[in-house]
């Protein structure tokens, strides 16, 4: 079991920057992935960018180079470094965590507001 806490959202303008920080407790050492999700007003939750624990990474195409993801050398915390931010950013930022097994856990989530 992991509980993931988000913390480094808030509010900025079109083509700033935002640094999300996710820290895991709880069983750490099995996980297998992190990563971000958002959700946005009225829409569904998807995927931002995950890292697997070899370092291996996907993003969504959405993000086109401007988002990166990374994890410290304990695998306790993930980052997401987001530039060139746009309005269509505006959502709530989720940490998410995986099993190999499956098993994954939510953070409570982050709101980004990227204003015009």
């Amino acid at each position: 079991q992991v509980q993931l806490v988000e913390s480094g959202g808030g509010l900025v303008q079109t083509g700033g920057s935002l640094r999300l920080s996710c820290a895991a407790s709880g069983s750490i050492l099995d996980i297998f992935a992190m990563g971000w999700y958002r959700q946005a007003a009225g829409k569904q939750r998807e995927l931002v960018a995950a890292a697997t624990s070899d370092g291996n990474t996907v993003y969504g195409d959405f993000v086109k180079g401007r988002f990166t993801i990374s994890r410290d050398n304990a695998e306790n915390m993930v980052y997401l470094q987001m530039n060139s931010l746009k309005p269509e950013d505006t959502a709530v930022y989720y940490c998410r965590s995986d099993y190999a097994s499956g098993i994954g856990s939510w953070g409570q989530g982050t709101q980004v507001t990227v204003s015009s």
